[in-house]
């Protein structure tokens, strides 16, 4: 958003939570409205998870740190409730947590849409023919890993932080899917709906929303 002058949305590439996504969890089970005023451990100011907690949530203190931090943080009492991404949707129970809400499947019964979670962009100053061969480009990777799934995972394991074959090949296939080489009407039409609600209510500016097939 803060480039988006000079940056264009690509189709490919993109990951959607599909009845998944960040998930809020705690050392106990609470209500949505006790956090107000409490601490809440977020991944990172510019994500889509900090986003739906801002409209989600009640106002509450947030705390930013690596997403990697925020289990233990949650765990050991340093805050109390923290949004989880990426593989910790998976495992945060082995770590004792409890899931407040699955904000990927509350935006999904909110909106019927997919949670847009991660986007590629490509500079506009290349111009449109050059933007339009990165996308071309970046479909070929996508369709290679998808067509050639055992081996992209071996190779994919080196990155997987601790996790096994079997919850990595469920991570991967998480965002890795139909709509990371193609996120057709139903991923635009979710990005321009997530920010839309988000400028209504002040935490984004207002843009129009521009992709690049």
């Amino acid at each position: 958003l803060l480039l988006e002058d000079r940056y264009e949305l690509l189709e490919v590439g993109t990951s959607v939570g599909r009845r998944y996504g960040p998930r809020l969890v705690a050392r106990t089970q609470m209500r949505i409205e006790d956090l107000k005023g409490r601490h809440v451990a977020l991944p990172g100011r510019r994500t889509t998870a900090t986003l739906i907690a801002r409209g989600l949530l009640p106002p509450f203190e947030e705390v930013h740190m690596d997403f990697t931090a925020i289990m233990d943080a949650v765990r050991d009492g340093e805050v109390d409730a923290g949004v989880i991404i990426h593989e910790g949707q998976l495992t945060y129970e082995q770590e004792g947590l409890v899931e407040i809400i699955n904000m990927g499947k509350w935006w999904k019964e909110r909106t019927g849409l997919p949670l847009p979670l991660g986007v590629n962009v490509v500079r506009k100053d290349l111009g449109p023919e050059l933007c339009r061969e990165v996308s071309r480009c970046m479909r070929e990777s996508i369709e290679a890993g998808l067509s050639n799934r055992k081996e992209a995972l071996a190779y994919a394991l080196q990155f997987a932080r601790g996790l096994d074959e079997s919850t990595s090949d469920e991570f991967v296939g998480m965002y890795v899917n139909d709509r990371t080489r193609d996120m057709g009407p139903e991923g635009i039409a979710a990005i321009r709906r997530m920010l839309s609600e988000a400028a209504e209510i002040g935490l984004v500016p207002k843009v129009d929303v521009e992709v690049i097939d």
